[in-house]
């Protein structure tokens, strides 16, 4: 699991590697990633937009930018935690992600980009 805490804002990221949608002969490798974002501040925020680099170990690096997660512009209460779970393919058997959410305090209107730890993607095949 991999963890970061900036601006009063807790990030996990949980790997999971999908062999059912996977097929190493063909260079498609499917993981999910669950990212749990707790809120540490007196105030709500509202999660705004991501931003995302991922990379293959054979360095192609991509981006992908928009607005929320999985269709939602969550707002996390103070204590809160919202969780969800998205998927990321790759070409090769490793990669890596990091990247950024953009929040906005629900009391003063101010937004604060809030870094996602970097993470990486592993297939169990790799590791024997």
């Amino acid at each position: 699991m991999y963890t970061s805490t900036q601006h009063g804002i807790k990030i996990k990221v949980e790997v999971i590697y999908q062999s059912d949608y996977s097929k190493p002969v063909k260079n498609e490798f499917v993981f999910a990633y669950r990212i749990s974002i707790e809120n540490q501040n007196a105030s709500p925020f509202q999660l705004l937009r991501r931003h995302w680099y991922i990379w293959d170990s054979n360095l192609i690096r991509r981006e992908v930018e928009g607005e929320g997660v999985v269709g939602q512009l969550p707002i996390i209460e103070s204590g809160e935690m919202y969780t969800y779970i998205s998927g990321c393919p790759l070409l090769t058997e490793m990669g890596k992600m990091k990247g950024y959410y953009v929040f906005r305090n629900q009391d003063t209107l101010e937004e604060i980009e809030v870094p996602i730890p970097e993470f990486q993607f592993i297939a169990p095949q790799k590791n024997n």
